[in-house]
């Protein structure tokens, strides 16, 4: 896995330095390359799903790899159409989702490992969609640094991912690789269609939703949309040094001194609350531009500060560069235009807005700490939509679908969801305020779940499962469960404990002179690398079985377990490294023990 690891460094410099990258092709044919993205795929919540054909990980060996590579030697690797299901949208609609199989997933993302080591520094600092290091939190701390602005230019593309044009994305990645072999390879993945009932449906525009390279495409067809507002834009759209001072501000202020210096207090306090009343800068400066830009996957804004007939022409002509250079469209529904003071955009799921709030001010010195300044809130319909899903004819219930569970898959499951909510909105300004209700309603239907379950009332409930769990701010009230066993450390589920205090900064690290570090060599792979069956020892035709979840076991009811079984619970292990007649016998349910051969 060194080499493997050597080599993306290169393409990582070589891309730093603007080089072209050549002879990439035969790079396809290293295992190491399959064996390391196979060890980070293969724990996705999704990699046991089914594309086009039955495979899955479940039998992969390095049989598997060397036909992948063996096919690709012979240029006839075939990619499969994937299988295309609608998953539903927040929106009321439907989006098409591609399922790749298993082998078209892991070449993929071998293809994507050495292109985004080359194309990961080339990118602008304004993407933050699918990049290592980088995320929703970033692209919003990025909005959070913007000043004093006058506009937000929300910015969506109709339908990005399903309109990319095949041609020109060939032409983009033909710039900077020289390897007519990969350029094929990827053009007739783009091609290769996908199965929708069963029925086969030519792709002649797009990148499929699902597929493990095609984030990393969008973004390298979307870099020509941040290289034009980045480098043609932003210069135009950008004047002066800093704004003009404010006279009817300067005068107060002279005032306020000439007062001072004749002890005259009432002037004095008349001069600086009308200082305090007053912009210091002139925000209408002729002379004065500014803008701003972010971006995540199809989604993007833009901060302005200048006349609105300016936002509007920014909007026209990216509208148009989208339109003519990129064969994309803006959708005019999500593109808007929102004064920043008195208005909010969305973004990313947040409200974006400008403070304005005279009367706060800095401890020292005494100035107002929060003007110009962006605002990061979390909006009153996310609050609303999650207290609603937990009512039902205007009241907070209980949840049928969950009364077969034990207690602490009940907690467990209500605090992974609380949990998610509270860190995707930590920083937001108001998220004490929004977050409060809808952590008292979930835990309402909660405590009204667990009744239902066990035939308590609401007050037994609280009164069995109520604690308090310490924090850094001091204990806060919790629901907790706890199930004793021999021998063993207790088991137990919390819902709660978790302070809605606003997080300044990004948990993701948000520094892009940061290179990024490559996977080493899972355990996982290791195993498989040693040759040598789990069960019975045997070195033949060794390959791997998957579960889906290692809970599978343990929910088998009282039956007795087969060893297999025992083998991977005592592990701790959705995996099994076993041979070809291990692995057939455990598929057909006749393995009942190790026939050492």
């Amino acid at each position: 896995m060194q080499d493997a690891d050597k080599l993306l460094g290169i393409y990582h410099d070589r891309g730093a330095q603007g080089l072209f990258l050549e002879r990439v092709y035969r790079q396809l044919f290293s295992p190491e390359l399959y064996l390391r993205s196979y060890g980070k795929i293969y724990r996705n919540s999704g990699a046991m799903t089914r594309g086009s054909t039955p495979e899955t990980p479940d039998g992969m060996s390095m049989e598997r790899i060397h036909a992948i590579v063996d096919a690709l030697r012979q240029e006839r690797y075939a990619w499969q159409p994937t299988r295309r299901i609608d998953i539903p949208k927040k929106s009321g609609g439907t989006r098409p989702l591609g399922l790749p199989t298993w082998s078209d997933k892991l070449l993929q993302d071998v293809i994507r490992s050495l292109l985004e080591a080359f194309y990961e520094p080339q990118f602008r600092d304004s993407s933050h969609g699918f990049r290592p290091h980088r995320g929703c939190h970033t692209a919003l701390y990025r909005v959070k640094q913007w000043k004093a602005i006058s506009w937000f230019i929300e910015g969506d593309i109709s339908k990005c991912f399903d309109k990319i044009d095949h041609s020109i994305l060939s032409n983009i990645l033909a710039e900077k690789i020289q390897d007519n072999r990969l350029l094929r390879l990827i053009a007739n993945l783009l091609r290769a269609g996908y199965l929708e009932d069963w029925k086969w449906n030519r792709t002649l525009s797009g990148v499929p939703q699902g597929g493990v390279i095609s984030p990393l495409l969008s973004n390298i067809y979307l870099d020509r949309l941040d290289r034009f507002v980045e480098d043609t834009l932003i210069p135009q759209y950008t004047s002066g040094e800093i704004r003009a001072r404010n006279r009817d501000y300067r005068h107060q202020e002279y005032l306020a001194r000439k007062a001072r210096k004749e002890g005259n207090r009432e002037q004095w306090s008349a001069a600086k609350r009308a200082m305090r009343s007053l912009p210091s800068y002139d925000t209408h400066d002729p002379d004065f531009r500014r803008l701003t830009y972010v971006r995540y996957a199809d989604d993007f804004l833009l901060g302005f500060i200048g006349p609105r007939h300016e936002a509007e022409e920014i909007k026209a002509r990216i509208a148009q560069f989208l339109t003519e250079t990129l064969r994309l469209e803006m959708s005019q529904a999500k593109t808007l235009i929102t004064h920043a003071r008195s208005e909010s955009a969305r973004f990313l799921g947040y409200e974006v807005r400008v403070s304005q709030a005279n009367s706060k001010l800095a401890s020292f010195p005494r100035q107002r700490s929060v003007n110009g300044k962006v605002a990061l809130l979390v909006p009153a319909d996310v609050q609303q939509t999650k207290i609603q899903r937990f009512m039902r004819k205007g009241k907070l219930v209980h949840r049928r679908e969950l009364l077969g569970d034990d207690d602490l898959s009940i907690i467990s499951l209500y605090q992974s969801e609380w949990r998610g909510l509270v860190n995707y909105y930590l920083m937001a300004h108001n998220v004490s305020i929004r977050l409060r209700k809808v952590h008292r309603a979930m835990e309402i239907s909660l405590c009204k779940t667990l009744a239902a379950k066990h035939r308590l009332t609401l007050s037994q409930i609280f009164q069995k499962y109520g604690t308090e769990v310490p924090t850094i701010y001091g204990p806060l009230k919790a629901i907790r469960a706890i199930k004793p066993r021999v021998d063993k450390r207790p088991l137990v589920a919390t819902f709660g404990g978790l302070p809605l205090r606003r997080q300044e900064y990004p948990v993701l690290n948000c520094d892009p002179a940061i290179i990024p570090g490559w996977n080493r060599r899972s355990e996982l792979v290791q195993r498989l690398a040693a040759d040598r069956c789990e069960l019975c020892g045997s070195e033949d035709h060794v390959q791997v079985h998957h579960i889906r979840k290692l809970s599978d076991l343990l929910l088998t009811g009282r039956r007795e377990k087969m060893p297999w079984e025992n083998v991977m619970i005592a592990r701790k292990r959705k995996t099994l490294v076993v041979c070809r007649s291990c692995h057939e016998k455990i598929d057909h349910g006749s393995y009942d023990g190790p026939s050492f051969h």
